[in-house]
């Protein structure tokens, strides 16, 4: 099916009709809404009525096309534009970074209500496309921020988005397994994470979007071992924070309880397993003692 004419109108009702069955009627409406801000410029969800019969040129149409073709495929929607929201800026994204998730946007918003009162020393462990580390810097402007993640592809996505977000944060490549050769400048007031924690065993329950097209380094633990990230993490971060520096961490809403009785064991205090706004566990934090 092609698109009827070239009015908006016409792209709205070509949207429903082809992704009829395969997403849900609002779940469409967000996305066609975010491909109208992205080609058209649209500032709210009101233009889509007001706008409907506005004609649009040829190479637009194309644009909306190619969105729907790939949207069957069922690839996000954010790869597709190659940017997303997150916590009121906008970062370019591709399948070398995972899409940031209102989970991480909380933990963001955990960090900064926490800590607004006085600069920082701040690391971001597996930074991906630098969403945490960005908006912390943005929020926390006086603070020294800096992210690392396995991936230079990855590296190379969070640096550009840090020049098009216009703040100094310094990216730089780190295996975590393996903590060395990155120049930091001393230990850190706050280090945070939001590691890879979901299972292999429920790959298979995930939606297509995320397990076929987001990278598999930056999601997937084994069984064997779901904790893997988060031990070493808290190993490392026991010998770089400063005396009564914190951590904080996005976890799997099953191991909320496992990730605590590791910062316990290794010393932390004051550790705290917190609800996000589904109501499930998904951040733990403590205090180096």
């Amino acid at each position: 099916m092609k698109i009827a004419s070239n009015k908006i109108k016409s792209v709205v009702h070509y949207f429903y009709t082809e992704l009829e069955g395969l997403y849900g009627r609002e779940e469409t409406e967000t996305m066609l809404y975010y491909c109208l801000v992205s080609y058209l410029g649209f500032k709210r969800r009101t233009d889509i009525l007001l706008r409907e019969e506005e004609t649009i040129a040829e190479s637009d149409l194309l644009k909306f096309s190619f969105v729907v073709k790939e949207l069957k495929q069922h690839r996000p929607l954010q790869y597709i534009l190659g940017e997303t929201l997150f916590y009121g800026l906008t970062f370019l994204v591709n399948e070398y970074v995972l899409i940031p998730r209102p989970e991480t946007e909380e933990l963001v918003d955990l960090i900064v209500k926490e800590n607004g009162g006085r600069p920082l020393h701040a690391l971001d462990i597996g930074t991906g496309s630098g969403c945490i580390a960005i908006a912390l810097k943005k929020n926390l402007p006086l603070s020294v921020i800096t992210g690392v993640d396995i991936s230079e592809d990855a590296v190379a996505m969070a640096m550009q988005n840090a020049t098009r977000n216009n703040v100094l944060v310094t990216f730089g490549k780190m295996d975590i397994l393996k903590p060395t050769g990155l120049q930091m400048g001393g230990d850190f007031d706050i280090i945070v994470s939001n590691p890879p924690y979901i299972m292999l065993s429920e790959k298979d329950a995930m939606e297509a979007n995320v397990k076929d097209y987001e990278p598999h380094l930056a999601l997937f633990v084994t069984n064997e071992d779901p904790l893997l990230y988060y031990t070493h993490i808290v190993k490392f971060a026991f010998l770089h924070l400063n005396n009564g520096g914190k951590i904080y961490f996005e976890v799997n809403r099953e191991k909320g309880k496992e990730v605590g009785r590791l910062l316990s064991s290794a010393g932390y205090k004051e550790i705290r397993i917190l609800k996000d706004m589904q109501g499930v566990d998904r951040f733990v934090t403590g205090i180096k003692g």
